[in-house]
């Protein structure tokens, strides 16, 4: 079984204050993104818990959020049975982007498919808790307010189409530090979480991009101002807004505009100043329907040049409904989710418009017919 843990980004972060238990009380608005670890999970002849990672510097015991979670699971559930599961790690680790505890979302997920455990979505949301405040919105995914520790969440409408380009600087930054660094006073300068809510509402790029904001970064950004510059770096190369992910150090642009996105993502490359970049699009859920299994399979054929296989594979998701009238075909997004890089797929979208499914719209790019021609 093969599974996708989407990383996350916070558009709005807010602490409210410190509860007895120690904890912090916040207030966010996180979206996921097409940015992804995968795991590859199976039964195992031998008993236990048998993880192993592409990155040499992850643990694979106890340390390890995925086998933390695969116990949960075992003890919940009365699971006998051996497990091996394969982490294949892309999101930047300790980077505010929730890696882990989407890792361990998509193990609680996997082992309840595997093992048959018939776990509804709420309850291993509700387990999820148990191993960090993250990890039931990870099991969630989408756009989401999130309160409490984290762990009460509210479904939004989805973020509207854009570009979001991603940038880790070469350093790592403790969670833990921050929040018990951090000040909150008078002076503190609160996110307009309502607001935000708002314009996700209307469907407003711009009013929810005006109104990011995240209060940890008076704790990160005087402590590593690269993060600082990052950002303003961003905004310089055409970003509506930018801002730190989570605690930090990740930074993050919104851009309204794909050439600008990839022409910001090869220059900010180049500077030198972040030790990873990515370009992505929001992962948006719907209203938590999304499977994490991969959601498009391309079934390949050794005949077919692969364009044709994409567009056959497109061609049926269109007719079937799985990729309804109207919506937006963005290649990026399509890349990610057929696993290709973005030839093939431009030229399947160009092979859908003449095929009447497909319409070129200016400035806006590939959308699906409402209603296809005949064919």
């Amino acid at each position: 079984m093969r599974l996708q843990a989407f990383a996350k980004i916070n558009l709005g972060l807010d602490v409210l204050g410190k509860r007895e238990d120690g904890y912090h009380e916040v207030r966010m608005i996180m979206q996921t993104i097409r940015m992804y670890d995968q795991l590859d999970m199976r039964k195992s002849v031998e008993p236990g818990i048998h993880l192993t990672t592409n990155k040499k510097y992850i643990p694979v015991d106890e340390n390890n959020l995925v086998w933390r979670a695969a116990k949960l699971m075992m003890d919940t559930c009365g699971i006998m049975e051996g497990v091996s599961i394969h982490l294949h790690k892309v999101i930047p680790v300790a980077a505010g982007m929730a890696g882990g505890s989407s890792d361990a979302a998509a193990t609680l997920v996997g082992m309840n498919r595997l093992f048959h455990c018939g776990l509804s979505k709420e309850k291993l949301m509700e387990l999820g808790v148990q191993i960090g405040a993250d990890v039931p919105y990870c099991v969630l995914r989408g756009t989401a307010l999130a309160e409490g520790i984290g762990e009460k969440l509210t479904v939004l409408p989805p973020m509207p189409d854009c570009w979001i380009l991603i940038g880790k600087p070469g350093i790592s930054v403790s969670t833990k530090y921050v929040y018990t660094t951090l000040d909150l006073n008078t002076d503190t300068v609160h996110p307009d979480i309502d607001g935000m809510k708002k314009a996700l509402e209307d469907g407003n790029l711009y009013g929810i991009t005006e109104r990011m904001g995240n209060v940890l970064q008076d704790v990160t950004i005087p402590a590593y101002p690269e993060v600082e510059r990052i950002k303003e770096q961003m905004k310089t190369l055409g970003a509506v807004n930018a801002m730190m992910s989570g605690s930090g150090p990740t930074v993050f642009g919104i851009f309204d505009n794909e050439e600008k996105a990839q022409e910001a993502c090869q220059k900010l490359r180049e500077s030198g100043s972040c030790q990873q970049v990515f370009l992505t699009v929001p992962f948006n859920n719907y209203g938590g329907k999304q499977s994490m299994a991969s959601d498009l399979h391309l079934e390949m054929n050794e005949y077919l040049p692969l364009r044709d296989v994409v567009f056959n594979t497109l061609r049926q998701a269109i007719l079937r409904g799985e990729l309804k009238p109207g919506e937006r075909l963005m290649e990026i997004a399509l890349s990610q989710r057929l696993g290709v890089s973005r030839t093939p797929v431009r030229e399947a979208i160009r092979m859908l418009e003449q095929e009447g499914l497909v319409i070129m719209i200016p400035r806006k790019g590939a959308q699906v017919l409402r209603f296809p021609r005949r064919i």
